[in-house]
């Protein structure tokens, strides 16, 4: 049998972990948890693909390309959560299940943050564990595509 792919998605100015507001985002660097997902990858017995922007437009794309390739995107849209919906139309386009993660609970925070064009549209969401809500959705991630192979 074929490992599932999983494509996670960072968006803008998570190439910044470790140095930004790290009372709100922790010291773990977006290099780290890419490690972390990848360990996570082997136990798990699937193939990630691991990748951050800070353009709108590249996110577009690459989620575009997910469709036939990819198996599951688990997608940390940061800012673009509350305002693209060039993001959400894409993830609607490829038709592949979805996780939302967020490092900071998003709830917990300024007003503004609390809506999310993508919340609606995925599987789940998952705020406020650091990194270790990357680890947990990729968990659900293999849970829900066995459960959806076994249908």
């Amino acid at each position: 049998m074929t490992p599932h792919r999983l494509l996670i998605l960072n968006g803008p100015n998570l190439n910044m972990l470790g140095v930004r507001e790290k009372g709100i985002y922790g010291t773990a660097t977006l290099q780290t948890i890419e490690a972390s997902c990848q360990e996570k990858a082997k136990a798990l017995g699937v193939v990630v693909a691991f990748r951050q922007s800070n353009h709108e437009g590249e996110l577009v794309t690459w989620i575009q390309q997910a469709m036939g390739q990819q198996d599951f995107i688990i997608i940390n849209p940061a800012a673009y959560t509350h305002t693209s919906v060039a993001i959400r139309d894409a993830l609607l386009a490829v038709g592949l299940p979805v996780i939302e993660v967020h490092l900071s609970n998003i709830h917990r925070r300024e007003p503004f943050r609390h809506h999310s064009y993508v919340s609606d549209i995925a599987v789940g969401v998952i705020a406020g564990f650091g990194q270790q809500g990357y680890l947990a959705a990729m968990d659900l991630a293999c849970h829900h595509l066995a459960t959806l192979h076994s249908s």
